[in-house]
């Protein structure tokens, strides 16, 4: 079961895609899964044979729980089996490849269990044996994260206990303790910028005259172009922050913010940004918008994304400081563009200005490198041609 926010402790399986005995690839959609968000599809990260289900539709399960088994190997297809309940296995059966252990983190020994200082007294206050848990951390250390879900684990009915009966007061419940958790875990720093966008709004009105309506540029996805080609020079805000360090990304995964309808709000990724044209950007990032609004988003649409951008301009919003999204380091936002007086040449002028501001991580990066990564934002925004 995927872990989909930072804040996620169970899912339901709603319908299963592939069937036992199917082959499956890469990147295939193998079930469906009820969260908050909506129903997500859920893909497989590996080519093989689906060899047996471990949880049938309709049930709910921690995440982390596995839910089927596929065989790598390639060949012929496993021998038919019926589609029953198999009760889960233990994690400790089909191990992962251990990880090298970061400098001075202790190398695990027989009989001793990996835990950090903070997990291990959160499994005392709730009651959670370490012993019986796989850790998530580095080398399969215990993290609190893991004590946490082994804890919800035990509620009879994690999704349904104590949840408001609508769903869109539990997403605003979750987005709640996600966002107080980063204010209370990561040291922000805040810097922000204005940007004059006159070239763009120029060169983005000539280009459109020549595009079908259908196939028309938004400012927004300029902005998530600039911001993508941006990281390529700023990557330490290109990361996610694992155990005790920032893990850089070598893929640009840009989070897009985006409102549901009745309320509340996902940040799904359009992968590999840096290297769309803004054309395809743009159908990307329509049919993101799409699914979101309408079901179908994918499982690594919402676990993959680097950094996120936020953007209220619609709202006639004219600056946004946006809270990280864990574990990410960074959130951009962009307020509207809106006409007010600038300076060129000497002369008071009106023209077309966008505030841009930088949420970052001050564990990861400082005011230093936050300046210079707006300041290459808005100089890529000064020659919109080469996006």
């Amino acid at each position: 079961m995927p872990i989909l926010t930072v804040d996620m402790k169970a899912g339901t399986l709603t319908r299963w895609r592939k069937q036992v005995g199917d082959a499956v690839k890469r990147s295939d959609i193998i079930a469906e899964v009820e969260t908050d968000k909506g129903l997500i599809d859920v893909e497989v990260f590996t080519s093989g044979v689906l060899e047996r289900i471990l949880v049938q539709a309709g049930e709910t399960v921690p995440t982390g729980t596995a839910l089927a088994i596929i065989r790598e190997e390639a060949g012929a297809a496993a021998p038919a089996a019926p589609l029953v309940s198999a009760p889960p296995i233990p994690a400790a059966v089909v191990p992962a490849a251990p990880m090298p252990a970061p400098p001075g983190v202790p190398v695990e020994t027989p009989g001793r269990v990996r835990i950090s200082p903070l997990a291990r007294k959160l499994a005392a206050e709730l009651g959670v044996d370490p012993s019986s848990i796989r850790g998530s951390g580095p080398g399969g250390a215990i993290m609190r994260e893991d004590i946490e879900r082994a804890a919800a684990a035990r509620i009879p009915s994690p999704v349904t206990a104590a949840e408001p009966p609508d769903r869109q007061a539990r997403m605003r419940q979750l987005i709640g303790a996600a966002m107080a958790r980063s204010k209370r875990e990561i040291p922000h720093y805040y810097l922000s910028t204005t940007i004059d966008m006159a070239r763009t709004v120029e060169w983005l009105t000539e280009g459109n005259l020549k595009r079908p309506v259908t196939d028309r540029l938004l400012t927004g996805v300029l902005l998530i172009k600039a911001v993508a080609l941006a990281l390529r020079e700023v990557p330490e805000l290109n990361a996610v922050w694992r155990g005790a360090a920032a893990v850089p990304s070598q893929a640009v995964h840009i989070g897009v913010a985006i409102s549901l309808r009745g309320g509340g709000l996902v940040a799904p990724a359009i992968h590999d940004a840096d290297r769309l044209s803004v054309g395809d950007l743009m159908a990307a990032f329509r049919d993101l918008v799409r699914r979101a609004r309408g079901g179908g988003l994918r499982s690594s649409e919402l676990s993959d994304p680097t950094i996120t951008i936020t953007s209220l301009g619609e709202q006639g919003v004219e600056s946004v400081f946006g809270i990280i999204f864990p574990p990410q380091v960074a959130i951009v936002g962009f307020g509207k563009v809106a006409e007010r007086p600038w300076v060129v040449d000497g002369q008071v002028v009106p023209r077309p200005l966008l505030t841009a501001t930088l949420s970052a991580d001050h564990r990861v990066s400082d005011g230093h490198r936050g300046g210079l990564f707006l300041g290459a934002v808005e100089r890529l925004l000064q020659e919109p041609e080469k996006l």
